[in-house]
């Protein structure tokens, strides 16, 4: 597990594995969301997999599979409310963190200004500068 934290209750992650939930879990994160797609992996990673090893430690499980044509303004709020309805951290996870990465980011546009969500973001290690056009018209300015 590579865990990136972006703010103290979201962090991002390359794909895990049904190995790296103990860790999760001893890691304080009570939530686990998927946002890669079953037809990325193999079936000992897919959500399901990922899930059943996920509810085994005790954690809540949320799966939104996200792609480049299901970035669409309604799942980033629906990632938003996974985890903001959730009770503590959560870990959100793709092939390499950057989906997460951008649902939050699209997420926070109207809260935060972009230089602050852009900030955040390349602190835990994911370069969105591509993101300011949309960043900045989704927050008005």
């Amino acid at each position: 597990m590579d865990a990136r934290v972006i703010t103290p209750r979201y962090s991002v992650s390359p794909q895990i594995s049904a190995e790296d939930l103990p860790a999760i879990a001893a890691a304080g994160y009570k939530t686990v969301i998927c946002n890669r797609p079953d037809e990325e992996v193999p079936p000992s990673h897919q959500a399901e997999a990922i899930r059943a090893a996920t509810e085994a430690v005790g954690l809540r499980f949320e799966a939104l599979p996200l792609t480049h044509q299901t970035m669409t303004p309604e799942n980033v709020a629906l990632q938003r409310e996974l985890y903001e309805g959730c009770e503590g951290p959560v870990l959100a996870y793709c092939a390499s963190g950057t989906r997460c990465s951008v649902a939050w980011a699209l997420s926070q546009a109207g809260d935060m200004a972009a230089d602050d969500i852009l900030q955040k973001t390349q602190a835990a290690g994911y370069q969105l500068d591509g993101l300011r056009p949309a960043l900045e018209s989704l927050s008005g300015r």
